[in-house]
């Protein structure tokens, strides 16, 4: 028989338990201060920006130019995590993004970063998530197993939406010393950013020795409509957050319409993350047991409603609110997708997928900057944010019809990469 467990030993951790995953810790540390760093940085781009220019199509423009590098390097990056050392490769764009940071902090306090060098080093910061993303999505289904993965990612989630709280109120805050003050700071949390990711044990990985071609770059959009619930989960966010961009607004409905200053931009672009924060910790406790499809579809809905209630709130406290409900609503869509693109996705796979998945978060969220500064110009920014908030709804229907699969979803710790 065997031995029995001696009273002074700890009982051996449950098979889910966080606490047993190994390089847990640094893998969480490094996501977050990395979380944090761009948290500022965006703060300060989006403030500066409208603070030299006063154009609300500029502040869409930035969106633009994180977007189109992603696009135009979303299937090269794709094949480079799958070919070659994922680890090493999110070291080298750390490292470039902490000398971006400081260049900026430099240019800015020489009194020679202009609008168009602002667009220039936003867009090279974009180029370098290409890669940085798909290789780092990988990193958590290498550590956790599938019962562990729930509760790791929605505590990853949590611990993100901690740093975009603490990020853009620490934007706000420094901001107020100097946007140069603002890089600065990015600098030194990249660094600490990339202490964190050197400390990181992943399992093996050897990487593909298939050549690049047509077909090895384009694994993931075949991979993708062989797994349509999950292409319907990516696309849904897609179209949800493109359509519903309210945060791309937030300089405006800071200074114009609810006349706030800097650290007033800080509270309300904290907001959603509050919700999300809040939603995260929740999913951590009491991870999706069942019904994950309708769970997911209705969130969407709730992140549409609250667009609609942001867009005509001109009070704080509505606004806040509103903006925190669209957060909380938002991660349960995060954990549902991240689930799907890494469980369902064999290792070989997952850097390819995670980087067409990052060309729709990118989309969504860069791409949706554009759209609503352009729609703002056009009809004005608080019509443009109810029409994205209206548009959100009637995709979350249209998606229950076209995606069957995905609205049936159940269990996530039941996903397997070998489903078809």
């Amino acid at each position: 028989m065997p031995d029995p467990i001696s009273p002074s030993e700890p009982p051996p951790a449950p098979n889910d338990a966080l606490s047993a995953i190994i390089g847990l810790r640094p893998f969480l540390a490094g996501r977050t201060l990395s979380a944090l760093s761009a948290q500022v940085l965006a703060v300060a781009v989006a403030w500066q920006t409208y603070a030299l220019t006063h154009s609300v199509a500029a502040l869409g423009l930035i969106g633009l130019a994180q977007f189109l590098p992603m696009l135009a390097l979303v299937f090269i990056s794709g094949h480079v995590a799958d070919r070659y050392n994922r680890k090493r490769i999110v070291q080298i764009c750390q490292v470039i993004e902490i000398i971006g940071a400081f260049g900026m902090a430099l240019l800015t306090f020489t009194g020679q970063l202009a609008p168009w060098a602002l667009y220039v080093l936003v867009a090279c910061f974009g180029a370098l998530r290409s890669f940085e993303g798909p290789c780092q999505q990988t990193f958590l289904p290498s550590l956790a197993t599938p019962a562990q993965f729930p509760k790791a990612a929605a505590l990853s989630a949590s611990l993100f939406q901690t740093a975009s709280i603490i990020g853009p109120s620490l934007g706000g805050l420094l901001y107020g010393l100097g946007a140069d003050f603002c890089y600065l700071t990015c600098a030194i949390g990249f660094s600490v950013a990339l202490i964190s990711t050197s400390l990181l044990k992943l399992r093996p990985y050897a990487g593909s020795r298939s050549p690049m071609s047509i077909e090895s770059l384009f694994g993931g959009i075949a991979f993708l409509r062989r797994r349509r619930d999950l292409l319907g989960a990516i696309s849904l966010d897609l179209f949800a957050v493109l359509l519903g961009g309210a945060t791309a607004m937030l300089p405006v409905y800071a200074d114009d319409i609810l006349h706030l200053g800097p650290i007033g931009l800080g509270i309300l672009r904290a907001s959603p993350a509050i919700g999300a924060l809040l939603g995260s910790l929740f999913l951590a406790r009491y991870p999706l047991k069942s019904h994950a499809g309708p769970i997911m579809f209705a969130s969407v809905g709730i992140f549409g409603i609250a667009t609609i209630v942001f867009g005509v709130s001109h009070s704080l406290t509505l606004s806040v609110l509103s903006l925190a409900v669209l957060g909380a609503a938002d991660v349960v869509s995060v954990v549902v997708r991240g689930a799907l693109t890494q469980l369902a996705t064999p290792d070989g796979m997952r850097g390819r997928v995670s980087a067409v998945n990052m060309l729709f978060i990118g989309s969504s969220n860069q791409l949706g900057e554009f759209e609503s500064g352009m729609l703002a110009t056009a009809i004005g920014t608080e019509a443009a944010v109810v029409a994205g908030g209206i548009g959100t709804l009637i995709v979350a229907g249209l998606w229950i019809r076209m995606f069957p699969r995905l609205w049936a979803l159940d269990r996530l710790d039941t996903i397997r990469p070998d489903e078809t």
